[in-house]
């Protein structure tokens, strides 16, 4: 049985990484300008190539590409640990209103930036959104204390994400017509405008979050048997509720500030990746899930660029069109089960 399970193991990383690498070839090559395999490889490698294709990868469609890759996994992680904190299927940072929370935080320190002249950086707005977060969870906590039933507190959160998107709406009416231009394509999910300082801001804090995430797999992995049985195991229950909140808000916060809210990941890929590795274990979910919700999230943007090009897509809209029915198949499944 260990031997299967390993190969399984295995054989799901290998799937995984295989689709990463070939939607990371598609997605160079797709665009106004097509560039063979044999291009790209010297352009990324080597840096050779006529000057026009070599720009195109380096400034335009490396730092999206791998700003989906980054931004994708740690979406999905943070479902992951909500889904472990909340002990519920379908929670998700959408779903529970903390990506709306974020949103209105965000709009509100850009217009304000925008409205005299001033550029928001990557911190400013990361901690935008990290406090957005945790506003919102606060509120979820709150409900979760005066509600026993699961769905009431996933209700709880979609109305609450509602009343976020009703303020940030609101405000986004009576802002200046160029504040609304610079506004828009964030607001709908959107992985362009990438730059490198992007990629790296958002590299260095997703990875501190992962390497926090991946060395609470054995306290997860407790907590998933139940909080009594975690407790008898010597986990803090206290601390480590603290500490899941944390690290959940800090990456879908940096998801939120730089590419908008995007819809579905963060409840769908967990999903998936648990069926593919037949396991709930931490220690293998949580990078699978990054690695599943790269290769959602690049498949996805893919789309969104190229169906209806020039014309662009949201990427959340995307992600709800393949996200949506796996979270309808849950909780029918979760229904039936009950």
């Amino acid at each position: 049985m260990e031997k299967r399970a390993y190969s399984r193991y295995c054989f799901a990383f290998l799937l995984l990484g295989g689709l990463l690498l070939l939607l990371f070839i598609w997605n160079v090559n797709s665009g106004s300008v097509s560039l063979s395999v044999k291009e790209i490889f010297q352009i990324i490698f080597f840096r050779r190539g006529e000057e026009t294709a070599y720009n195109i990868v380096w400034e335009i469609r490396l730092p999206r590409i791998l700003a989906g890759i980054i931004l994708g996994g740690a979406l999905s992680v943070s479902g992951f640990l909500l889904q472990t904190f909340f002990s519920n299927p379908i929670a998700g940072p959408f779903v529970l209103g903390i990506s709306s929370g974020a949103k209105l935080v965000v709009s509100l320190v850009m217009i304000a930036c925008l409205e005299y002249s001033y550029t928001a950086g990557s911190g400013v707005l990361i901690l935008a959104a990290f406090f957005g977060s945790l506003i919102c969870m606060g509120f979820i906590l709150l409900i979760s204390r005066k509600v026993k039933r699961m769905s009431m507190l996933v209700i709880g959160g979609i109305m609450i994400g509602y009343i976020c998107s009703a303020i940030t709406d609101f405000v986004v009416t009576f802002a200046d017509d160029s504040n609304i231009v610079n506004l828009h394509n964030w607001s709908m999910g959107s992985f362009s405008g990438m730059s490198w300082e992007n990629v790296a801001v958002m590299t260095t804090v997703t990875a501190i979050a992962m390497i926090a995430a991946f060395f609470m797999s054995k306290p997860i992995s407790a907590y998933q048997l139940g909080e009594v049985y975690a407790q008898n195991m010597g986990v803090n229950i206290k601390v480590f509720r603290i500490m899941l909140i944390l690290i959940s808000s800090i990456l879908s916060a940096c998801v939120t500030a730089f590419a908008g809210p995007i819809s579905f990941v963060g409840i769908a890929v967990p999903h998936l990746v648990k069926n593919i590795f037949k396991t709930a274990k931490p220690i293998l979910v949580i990078p699978g899930c990054f690695l599943g919700g790269a290769v959602f999230c690049l498949f996805c943007d893919l789309i969104a660029r190229t169906v209806f090009a020039p014309t662009e897509l949201s990427i959340s809209s995307v992600t709800a069109v393949f996200g949506a029915p796996v979270v309808i198949y849950i909780m029918i499944r979760r229904q039936k089960t009950i």
